[in-house]
């Protein structure tokens, strides 16, 4: 291997995506299954059923803003390291991951902080109150799940440093010992010792503190940009810098929470005028089944953001060192890459809606759900492909450096498409407002995608000429 991380300048553009995407591919599905785990166990626990289901998609939205605030820290300092090291500044890729250890820390802290604090409102904002046994799952659920927020975000900001640092298999492996424990105990707390939602969140928790507990020994044994005592002390300017550059990553993220937010509530709101969904027994199966479609979607998109994720020290290391060639040649790969997976996720969903939904205990609930289900996915995800395409376009613009370009298409994704569509289109088509909400967002983005796109081959072939 050649000294340092030149080889990411010199090795062959494929072999790099491999090497670096797989892995984080992997790191991202496992780290997706902890709550997607939860859920089917959760599901078919005949004691919990659709009850459970319902509270799980009520905190899912909260475990995301943890993890915004970890991306945003962790694919910043990514981002960094890699654009440093390709210029052949150490020092300064040093100072950037002590810093993004401080910041990830007092994130988590903070995160705990405020959800213990406003417990009770927070779980109201995402739908919580639908029906009395929803809410009652979802305060247990959400009390074990938010101690274990600290240790959550501090492993998943260190992921993306430890791939950067150049270990994509260790950071693998670290969320893969976390999942499995959390697989492990997930039956043995919920069925064998029948503690319900507390069941699942300290088995969720378990995984979680093992995976920080990785994290801080591979801190402490760095092979790249091993951080000295006084890196931790923290630089305004390292701080912006590597908040800058992970904005997108955070933005993309707790917008969704925005998007969920809507969708819970319109989901409370217009199936509570429903003939079937108005009746108490039947409130929470929408929000169940649209939190099971989400779930889904998950996996496609860890997949999809995987990859994209994974060429980021490839990216962000060749741009620093002008080697825009490369970096179109992996702009080709990617592209054609996660239209693949998209396409993948559309034939599931239009074609198998019923096997997916029996994963989740569908067996236990009645004929309203399912019917409502295959509905759900059919609809929700037929732009699945398009969807793909943008998160790799957002993604690999960050890891260009043009942050503002990629905030801006996330945003407008998330926030003006998804939030906005999801309040609106229930007006007129009601509970199926809600579902063509998410495939009119990801259309609309598309065409703005395929525009940034054009310019961004256009800039990267003529620096090339120019070279």
């Amino acid at each position: 291997m050649e000294q340092g991380n030149q080889f990411l300048g010199t090795e062959r553009v494929g072999t790099l995506m491999r090497r670096y995407a797989v892995p984080c591919i992997i790191s991202l599905l496992v780290g997706a299954l902890y709550n997607i785990v939860d859920q089917i166990f959760i599901a078919n626990a005949s004691y919990l059923g659709s009850y459970g289901n319902a509270a799980n998609t009520v905190v899912f939205p909260l475990t995301v803003v943890a993890l915004a605030a970890a991306v945003m820290v962790g694919d910043g300092c990514c981002a960094f390291v890699s654009i440093s090291l390709g210029k052949g500044e150490r020092p300064a890729a040093r100072r950037s991951v002590g810093n993004a250890v401080v910041m990830s820390a007092a994130a988590g802290l903070t995160l705990t902080a405020v959800y213990l604090a406003f417990q009770t409102q927070i779980i109201a904002m995402f739908g919580g109150t639908v029906n009395e046994q929803t809410f009652a799952c979802a305060r247990e659920y959400f009390f074990y799940i938010t101690l274990g927020i600290p240790f959550y975000v501090f492993g998943q900001t260190m992921n993306p440093v430890i791939r950067a640092d150049g270990a994509p298999r260790f950071a693998m492996a670290s969320t893969l010992a976390g999942a499995a424990a959390n697989i492990v105990l997930d039956p043995v707390f919920i069925f064998g010792l029948r503690w319900g939602m507390m069941g699942a969140a300290v088995a969720t928790v378990i995984g979680q503190v093992i995976t920080a507990g990785l994290a801080v020994w591979y801190l402490l044994h760095m092979r790249q940009v091993r951080p000295d005592r006084a890196d931790f002390r923290l630089f305004r300017g390292v701080c912006a810098r590597t908040l800058l550059l992970g904005l997108t990553s955070f933005l993309s993220q707790i917008s969704l929470v925005a998007a969920m937010a809507a969708i819970n509530n319109m989901l409370r709101r217009y199936g509570a005028a429903d003939a079937v969904f108005g009746q108490p027994e039947y409130a929470q199966i929408p929000m169940a089944v649209v939190g099971i479609v989400m779930k889904f979607f998950q996996i496609i998109i860890s997949v999809v953001v995987g990859m994209a994720a994974g060429c980021i020290p490839i990216v962000g290391f060749n741009m620093g060192a002008e080697r825009r060639d490369r970096v179109r040649a992996l702009l080709d790969r990617l592209l054609l890459a996660e239209a693949a997976v998209g396409a993948v996720g559309f034939v599931l969903a239009e074609f198998f809606p019923r096997q997916l939904i029996a994963i989740f205990g569908a067996a236990n609930e009645s004929v309203y759900y399912t019917q409502f289900a295959v509905r759900a996915f059919r609809v929700y995800l037929c732009m699945t492909v398009l969807a793909c395409v943008n998160k790799a376009c957002f993604i690999f613009l960050q890891a260009m450096g043009r942050a503002a370009e990629s905030t801006l298409l996330s945003m407008a994704r998330e926030v003006l498409f998804g939030v906005g569509f999801a309040l609106l289109l229930p007006v007129f088509f009601g509970l199926d407002g809600v579902l063509i909400s998410m495939p009119v967002s990801d259309l609309l983005t598309f065409l703005a995608a395929v525009f940034l796109l054009r310019r961004t081959y256009g800039q990267l072939k003529e620096r090339r000429q120019l070279q």
